[in-house]
């Protein structure tokens, strides 16, 4: 098993990874990111993410999605890990593992205090790996979303009065 950062040639493969990861979530119809899409933003002159491949016997076998966030409170960057999926056939051969501990190395690296993701309330496997590796659930906290016509709504109320330079 390999794990490297994803270069732009990697950009067909990191989206039929966003696509198999959403057909396991079953919510393939949500994806609407392009090939034009990631390559613009994750490979442009100022990426806003960054990704690591894994692969097993140099095939493609999963993927780990992350950018940086930043803590007011701890005034350090953190990292948030958007997506990690490995393809069905590979998994229970440690390639999850393995990439969630190279995304702590970067985090690690980097001075960032903090990683950080979401899973699924109905995701058991997901949820016992992260458990195992030392996760802490903050069930106190919500998610929460503006997005579609009600962030245009929340948008224009302040487009109209104020730009951000």
């Amino acid at each position: 098993m390999t794990i490297r950062p994803a270069v732009a040639e990697d950009v067909p493969q990191i989206l039929a990874f966003i696509r198999a990861l959403a057909e396991y979530e079953r919510e393939p119809e949500a994806v609407v990111a392009t090939e034009a899409d990631l390559l613009r933003d994750g490979f442009g002159p100022n990426p806003y993410y960054w990704c690591l491949i894994a692969e097993h016997d140099g095939e493609p076998a999963g993927f780990a999605l992350c950018f940086y966030s930043y803590s007011t409170w701890l005034g350090r960057p953190g990292v948030y890990l958007e997506d990690l999926f490995v393809l069905p056939k590979f998994r229970g051969l440690g390639i999850g593992k393995a990439l969630l501990q190279r995304v702590a190395g970067v985090a690690l690296e980097k001075d960032c205090p903090r990683l950080g993701w979401e899973v699924l309330d109905w995701n058991t496997p997901a949820i016992e790996f992260y458990a195992a590796m030392g996760a802490e659930f903050l069930d106190t906290w919500r998610n929460v979303r503006v997005s579609g016509e009600a962030l245009k709504r929340l948008g224009k109320l302040v487009m109209s009065t104020t730009r951000l330079q």
